[in-house]
């Protein structure tokens, strides 16, 4: 049985190739997951935040989910996004997945619409009843409704859910997670969100973290894992402090996530343009922002060569 021992470490939100024409470039999909596997990511995570998940259709995102499963071949844990617009949806997609062969799903709070923390718990409690498959939750409140502590408290009661994924950055928010549901569920899984965090995050309890940039040097967010995992904080705040630096670049390159996708090219892809139009001005500034990521990445990499 699924367990939230089976999903812990690095976890990359994987983004999704295009061709020309905009469709899923799936061979260069299938090839991106091989390198990420190679060098070293514990996990993988499509159809997430970092995937743009919200411009793909729902057959789109099923495909996603299917290619990862099927390229991945069991080497690795995939946690599959399954957020859709409502409850029905997801529990559909809660059922494709499974049978992909994804070991959990991760269901990010309702978006769109502001809802009271009664509600999320609400949504929540309707999915965790009825899925078929393990759930982890996903609070981005950059994106969609908080989910807020007391809620999470009242959620970790349900057997199905079996973590959380946080993006919010907040150290001491996570701590009292974890000191608060642990005594009841010592598997619980937290995992952070938030690349910036990293090793502040591992250090407080967290079992690993999902971040944007693994998908661009992976083999440095898994030496960070490594590092702090073995108490080795000096060196692993040292790769910390890089990453941020990397983090920085491609998130103000232009709206998230085009920075990313544009540095993925740097390590020898093509993932083409995203289905966000973007101006001139934009194109321009992605451009010159990619010579200083460019020049970051290697800089990271060399520290890693050189411990």
């Amino acid at each position: 049985m699924t367990s939230a021992q089976s999903i812990s470490g690095i976890l990359t939100p994987l983004m999704v190739p295009l061709r020309a024409d905009g469709e899923i470039h799936e061979d260069e999909l299938r090839r991106y997951v091989d390198w990420l596997i190679e060098k070293g990511v514990h996990g993988l995570y499509p159809n997430g935040s970092t995937g743009e998940f919200t411009r793909f259709t729902a057959e789109e995102r099923h495909r996603i989910i299917k290619i990862v499963c099927e390229q991945t071949a069991g080497r690795v844990p995939v946690l599959a996004g399954a957020a859709e617009a409502n409850v029905r949806a997801t529990l559909e997609a809660c059922e494709t997945y499974k049978n992909y062969g994804a070991q959990a799903v991760a269901i990010v709070s309702p978006f769109y619409y502001k809802l009271s923390q009664e509600s999320v718990f609400a949504y929540y409690k309707e999915i965790a009843t009825n899925s078929p498959i393990h759930i982890t939750l996903y609070n981005i409140p950059l994106f969609a409704n908080p989910i807020e502590f007391e809620t999470v408290l009242r959620l970790a009661e349900y057997e199905k859910i079996i973590g959380i994924k946080d993006s919010s950055g907040d150290l001491a928010g996570m701590t009292r997670m974890i000191e608060a549901i642990h005594p009841k569920r010592p598997d619980f899984l937290f995992m952070t969100g938030w690349d910036a965090a990293l090793v502040p995050m591992l250090m407080a309890g967290c079992q690993g973290g999902v971040h944007a940039t693994s998908g661009i040097v992976p083999e440095i967010t898994r030496s960070i894992y490594d590092l702090t995992t073995q108490k080795k904080f000096d060196e692993a705040f040292v790769l910390q402090k890089q990453l941020l630096k990397l983090f920085d670049s491609m998130f103000d390159a232009a709206d998230f996530p085009e920075g990313f996708r544009s540095a993925i090219d740097l390590r020898g892809f093509n993932f083409g343009k995203g289905r966000q139009p973007l101006t001139k001005q934009q194109s321009t500034a992605l451009a010159t922002a990619a010579e200083k990521t460019s020049m970051l990445i290697q800089q990271v990499l060399s520290t890693l060569v050189a411990h």
